[in-house]
């Protein structure tokens, strides 16, 4: 039986491995666009300020949009894969359920399901990965196939 934890969990296997290979496709256009690269580090910033929050800390202090180069970005995903890790291990499939409180970028408060953050971060970059490739595709480069399909077979 696949439980909610496991599917998260493996959703976020997929991020980790759509990153690379967004990272290895920028790598390969070196940099550009630079719109691409720019919405590549939105996705990770993103992802750390949505960790931080369901942390229970102040994700304020990190930028959704930063500005980062390649070699950020690769820093970055590794940091985003390990700090995922670790909230999985400490969440059990009952603290999936429960709603955090955090603050968005405005400062104002809100509840979310933990679920429902999760599965949010996922389709987030997943939206971001497809405006990358098409960056990358309008400029001449080889996309990235980040399906998931792809990534599960």
């Amino acid at each position: 039986m696949i439980t909610i934890k496991t599917h998260l969990e493996r959703m976020f296997d997929h991020v980790h491995w759509a990153n690379l290979r967004i990272l290895a496709a920028l790598q390969a256009s070196d940099g550009k666009p630079d719109k691409a690269v720019r919405l590549f580090a939105h996705i990770l910033g993103a992802e750390n300020v949505w960790l931080t929050r369901m942390n229970g800390e102040d994700g304020g202090s990190f930028p959704i949009w930063p500005e980062a180069d390649l070699a950020e970005c690769g820093r970055m995903a590794e940091a985003n894969r390990a700090g995922y890790a670790r909230l999985f291990e400490r969440l059990n499939e009952s603290d999936l359920s429960e709603a955090t409180t955090y603050r968005n970028t405005k400062g104002d408060v809100f509840q979310t399901v933990l679920a429902d953050i999760l599965t949010h971060v996922s389709m987030h970059g997943s939206y971001h990965r497809g405006q990358v490739n098409a960056l990358l595709r309008a400029e001449g480069f080889e996309p990235a196939n980040t399906d998931y399909i792809t990534f599960v077979r």
